[in-house]
């Protein structure tokens, strides 16, 4: 039961916190949190997963905290709830290491993840929806959290951006601090190695003290590690050699130890510029695996969990427009999810497919108004390597054949011509084509390396 005094203190830090930031959800959402304080720590408890995802990523919790030592100056970390549920987040205001507990898991000992990365606790296994295209590196990294295995070691995983890289290093860290509390673990990324590298070497050009040698605080930190996950790893090549040379002896050390190394990246190791060829030599030596484009029927399922995860009721309708319209990356699915539950509810519209559409009309405006099939027939040429008269010849080996059936799935999605027209480009009769557009469907919704040709072929018409 919260007394008097302290929802006057709460309404006092609200205003104050409102005057400084001039946001119209805080001030719509401020009066759904629940406060209380616990010794040293401010707990603020929300009705849905929605709001403790925006509450963390604006930081509001911490500004919340600051201005709460007003009144209360032992408080010095805030905790964000689910209402009736464990608590999902804990922060100190003065701590620039935080380490977040997901829903419903029993705390641990801080010092198991040693992360500058603030972990989503939305970013686990059971989160993670599961497809052909990404259901190897799911796997794979469920299965070093039962075991170490050399194998899998390093373990490198590579994706266009926004295709689940970061969800599924999270979800490592995440059940790793579930079933082994004793271990190490080291999350962040590149950058974030890179930076502490180089304050450590500054801070020993200030303090030259043998004592205090922060170069080799930093080599004891990483190289004692039970498993270190790298984020991003493309941001250490450049001109900074030192660094790569310090990550090198790090990763060598690890690996002499029998130690987890995961890394995660936009390209292979062999596709990484500026980056030392030993290096990458290392980083090849386990196991790669690449994350395709997702598939429509994950785009549903993405869509379908994060709706129950926030608490909203999506029409089915809906559900399949967006995951028709938006097939680039999760990332960018998500993002139009969220614009279009907070725009809804700021304007009071109904959550419909008309609604949608008004909503997202920008979003969605991905292709130019026209898209010739001829312009479809050229992009399949130079994607496979091809000659155009090839794609439409009567060749029929495998080679030829499939490309050109890409082409006519292609242009009947991307064009607004008939069977018969798109026929004709193709010097075809349209039930040829018709029996191309059947094949395609079926294998972009089966077999990642098609989804991931179609998507990638589709992006080369972006604006």
């Amino acid at each position: 039961m919260i007394d008097k005094e302290f929802e006057q203190q709460w309404q006092d830090v609200c205003s104050q916190l409102k005057e400084k930031c001039d946001d119209s959800l805080l001030h719509q959402y401020l009066g759904q949190i629940v406060p209380d304080v616990q010794q040293d720590t401010l707990i603020l408890s929300v009705p849905n997963q929605f709001m403790f995802s925006w509450l963390q990523r604006k930081e509001y919790d911490v500004r919340l905290c600051e201005l709460f030592q007003q009144f209360y100056p032992e408080v010095q970390t805030s905790q964000v709830r689910l209402q009736n549920a464990y608590s999902v987040s804990s922060k100190s205001v003065s701590d620039s290491f935080v380490c977040a507990s997901p829903v419903k898991e029993e705390p641990v000992a801080a010092k198991t993840l040693q992360d500058e990365v603030r972990l989503n606790p939305q970013m686990t296994f059971e989160n993670y929806v599961v497809g052909s295209s990404n259901e190897i590196a799911a796997a794979v990294a469920k299965g070093i959290t039962e075991r170490f295995d050399s194998a899998c070691n390093p373990l490198f995983l590579h994706s266009s951006v926004g295709l689940g890289k970061t969800h599924l290093m999270n979800a490592i860290a995440w059940r790793m601090r579930q079933k082994h509390p004793e271990k190490k673990v080291i999350y962040l990324t590149a950058e974030q190695f890179k930076a502490r590298y180089i304050r450590s070497l500054r801070a020993d050009k200030v303090i030259q003290s043998d004592s205090e040698n922060q170069t080799e605080h930093f080599r004891e930190l990483f190289r004692s590690a039970d498993i270190l996950m790298v984020d991003d790893i493309q941001f250490l090549c450049g001109n900074k050699k030192a660094t790569q040379m310090e990550f090198f002896h790090t990763f060598n050390s690890l690996i002499e130890q029998g130690k987890q190394i995961v890394l995660s990246s936009d390209s292979s190791p062999q596709e990484l510029k500026d980056m030392e060829e030993r290096l990458k030599s290392r980083m090849a030596q386990g196991l790669i695996v690449d994350i395709y484009p997702t598939t429509y029927e994950m785009r549903i399922g993405i869509l379908q969990s994060k709706a129950e995860q926030w608490g909203v009721s999506l029409p089915q309708d809906v559900v399949e427009f967006l995951a028709e319209r938006i097939t680039t990356n999760v990332r960018e699915l998500e993002g139009a999810l969220k614009r279009l539950i907070v725009n809804t509810g700021l304007l009071h519209l109904p959550l419909t497919l008309a609604s949608t559409q008004q909503i997202l009309k920008d979003v969605l405006n991905l292709y130019p108004v026209e898209v010739s099939v001829s312009d479809i027939i050229k992009a399949v040429s130079d994607y496979f390597m091809v000659k155009i008269a090839d794609l439409k010849s009567t060749r029929r080996d495998r080679s030829i054949a499939r490309p050109r059936q890409i082409a006519m799935y292609l242009a009947k999605e991307l064009t607004s011509k008939s069977l018969p027209e798109i026929g004709s480009a193709f010097e075809r009769d349209h039930t040829t084509i018709m029996h191309a557009i059947k094949v395609i469907s079926q294998l972009v919704e089966t077999d990642a390396s098609v989804a991931s040709c179609v998507q990638t072929i589709k992006r080369s018409f972006i604006h």
